[in-house]
């Protein structure tokens, strides 16, 4: 008999993914996994402004993560390097939050949560919010798809189109914040990027069209949810950390599947 809280962590993943594993396609194809990264430390000060302001930790994260996303652009069109500033935004903003907690009286929280995560923590509140977050995320990428895909292949085409890239940028930077939003109780800050990333990077190695790949990222990175899950209650280990290993070995044996194809 499978305990309630497995069931409920294992849906949890499953509905984080619907969302991680379009939108990791487009980080990939993006390269901007250094902004997914970014965006996940910064939310540790958006936890932070959300407890200081008693508003839902959600909202928080996705101010913050806009936040960064729009300096990034400010940034990078004033001739600095982007990887550079994400790197300046990302680590200011994880330490600011952390030193900014400690602040707040009355205030007694553990960071590692938002750290770390703890899916096996998740209750059925927790459940509704991830879903409904993730549905909006799916429900975004699929309303500006051909923009997107557009402004990723080619922004000059994208132009000629009467397409703006950098508003596509900013569409999908909502969509990692809302990500971020919606996993930091999952896996938490310091890991939710490789749940957008490795599926992602995985289904390359196995789609032949976009589409594809993002359907594939959204069913190998449920299968590592399962994986890692399975893992963590076998051996005992970190249910987090045990998932983002199993997508790692996901991601090894498409590669091997793919060479031995070619």
């Amino acid at each position: 008999m499978v305990e309630p809280f497995l069931l409920r962590a294992a849906a949890a993943g499953i509905g984080l993914l619907l969302a991680a594993g379009p939108l990791g396609a487009f980080v990939v194809w993006r390269r901007m996994a250094y902004m997914g990264d970014a965006t996940a430390h910064a939310a540790i000060l958006g936890v932070a402004i959300a407890l200081a302001t008693d508003l839902p930790i959600g909202i928080g994260i996705v101010m913050v993560g806009l936040a960064v996303a729009l300096a990034v652009t400010a940034l990078s069109g004033a001739r600095r390097a982007a990887d550079t500033a994400l790197g300046v935004l990302a680590h200011a903003a994880l330490a600011i939050g952390l030193v900014a907690v400690s602040f707040l009286p009355g205030v007694r929280v553990n960071l590692e949560t938002y750290l770390f995560g703890d899916i096996l923590a998740v209750s059925i509140r927790d459940l509704i919010w991830i879903w409904a977050g993730s549905v909006a995320v799916l429900a975004l990428l699929v309303w500006r798809w051909n923009a997107l895909l557009t402004a990723t292949v080619n922004e000059e085409l994208a132009r000629a189109a009467g397409l703006d890239p950098r508003r596509e940028g900013l569409v999908l930077s909502l969509a990692l914040a809302l990500v971020v939003a919606v996993a930091i109780k999952i896996v938490g800050a310091l890991l939710v990027a490789a749940l957008l990333i490795i599926p992602a990077a995985a289904a390359r190695s196995l789609a032949r069209s976009p589409e594809a790949m993002a359907l594939w990222a959204a069913v190998l990175g449920s299968v590592a949810v399962i994986a890692g899950l399975w893992a963590s209650l076998r051996f005992d280990t970190p249910s987090g950390p045990s998932i983002v290993t199993a997508a790692a070995l996901i991601f090894a044996l498409c590669l091997i599947v793919a060479r031995r194809a070619d």
